[in-house]
């Protein structure tokens, strides 16, 4: 059962009444509903929430989503963790990282609700670009982050310059492979063109500051080559990892490197 309580931006059901995991439906500025799901920290004293927003294909409850969160979790800190729009159990169509800024907002929105005075972002992939860009446009805001890690992001849009960029494109603009996303991917995916086109990572990379960045990539990502992750680095002043061994996104995020991100995030 759920209540009919609902807020501005969630409606929470029964669990958020326990001190355990809570699960809410947020509702974002532009109406869509994004499943979410809060983790209280054991510290009970804890000031800092870190909100995961996954990669393309992705979903709260997938298991390398679910490995993150605990182990950033053991930092001191609260973690939510979200479903983009188009995936898992969340409503609307996936834009592939255009209109998710609002997503992440509404997961930004309801952290600090829960008494937060710091929240920290973290994304992956898709969700690196989206955290990039939401700290850029909300920056000072309500909803504006207090550090902000982008892993395994892209500096540039339309990039297809790897065989696997030039799947996932395939999957995003041919009906074919829309129908491949919704029914292998389980991730419903937008027909329409972008427009206009939104700020660019490394675009939103330059206009963080004075807020900490942090950019981490793999030497053996097989979708975006290593100037990507230097040109956001470059751009943003931020801090750069680059990582040895390692391919793409949260699917290849050890424990030993979520562990080092958990405690960047906390401690700036």
């Amino acid at each position: 059962m759920s209540s009919e309580a609902e807020g501005r931006f969630h409606m929470m059901d029964v669990s958020s009444l326990t001190s355990g995991p809570r699960r809410a439906m947020l509702r974002t500025d532009d109406g869509v509903r994004i499943e979410a799901v809060y983790e209280p920290s054991p510290d009970s004293v804890a000031d800092t929430a870190v909100v995961v927003a996954h990669g393309f294909t992705g979903s709260l409850d997938r298991p390398a989503v679910r490995r993150a969160a605990e182990t950033l979790g053991r930092h001191a800190a609260a973690v939510v963790t979200f479903s983009f729009r188009g995936h898992g159990g969340s409503g609307g169509l996936s834009t592939v990282g255009d209109r998710e800024v609002l997503d992440l907002a509404a997961a930004v929105r309801w952290a600090r609700e829960q008494g937060h005075a710091r929240v920290a972002t973290v994304g992956f992939s898709m969700g690196g670009s989206v955290v990039l860009r939401q700290a850029a446009l909300d920056r000072g805001t309500g909803t504006g982050p207090d550090a902000v890690a982008a892993v395994s992001a892209p500096a540039r849009w339309y990039y297809r310059g790897t065989a696997p960029m030039r799947r996932l494109h395939w999957v995003v603009t041919r009906p074919t492979g829309r129908l491949v996303g919704r029914y292998g991917f389980r991730t419903r995916i937008d027909r329409r063109a972008w427009d206009p086109v939104p700020l660019s990572p490394v675009e939103a990379a330059a206009r963080i500051a004075p807020v900490p960045l942090l950019v981490v990539h793999g030497d053996r990502d097989a979708y975006f080559p290593l100037d990507h992750p230097r040109t956001l680095a470059a751009a943003g002043g931020a801090e750069l990892w680059l990582e040895p061994g390692m391919g793409h996104a949260e699917n290849a995020a050890g424990e030993e490197l979520l562990d080092r991100l958990g405690a960047w995030l906390v401690r700036r």
